[in-house]
């Protein structure tokens, strides 16, 4: 990645966060003074990198990592927004990229029940749950929306 791809970096996930949503090309070429066409190029290297996720289909952006651009089952309060996570490791990563506390909801992927936790000066209130990947974490880029 060269500095032009950081600089781009980091001015989508600063409009993530000043929008509460990821932005459009159209936003960050606005913002940056560079061409859609000159961002899109941005985003496929940085996707190719592993820096942020695209959608294949709309070349706009899927995953800014924590954050998840589509609704997903973890929802996450913090910083005095809602915001929506790729998986529970991303949900409590969520708490630590806005360095705030919150909490998370989501549901038990095996009963269905409501699971709410409460995350305070970096720790949830519930230390019992537990957190399982079925993919094996040298796997997970093989096909990341899925994992």
């Amino acid at each position: 990645m060269d500095q032009g791809d950081i600089n781009l970096r980091n001015l989508t996930y600063g409009h993530l966060r000043k929008l509460g949503r990821a932005p459009t090309a159209d936003e960050v070429a606005h913002a940056s003074g560079s061409s859609v066409d000159d961002v899109r190029a941005g985003w496929r290297r940085l996707h190719d990198a592993h820096a942020l996720v695209l959608n294949r289909e709309t070349i706009e952006l899927r995953m800014l990592n924590p954050f998840s651009a589509a609704p997903s089952a973890y929802r996450v309060e913090a910083g005095g927004r809602w915001w929506y996570a790729n998986c529970a490791w991303d949900a409590f990563g969520i708490f630590g990229a806005l360095n705030t506390d919150g909490r998370l909801e989501t549901s038990c992927p095996d009963c269905g029940e409501a699971v709410g936790i409460e995350v305070r000066g970096g720790r949830p209130n519930d230390t019992s749950l537990l957190f399982h990947c079925l993919v094996p974490a040298r796997e997970w880029w093989n096909d990341i929306v899925f994992t």
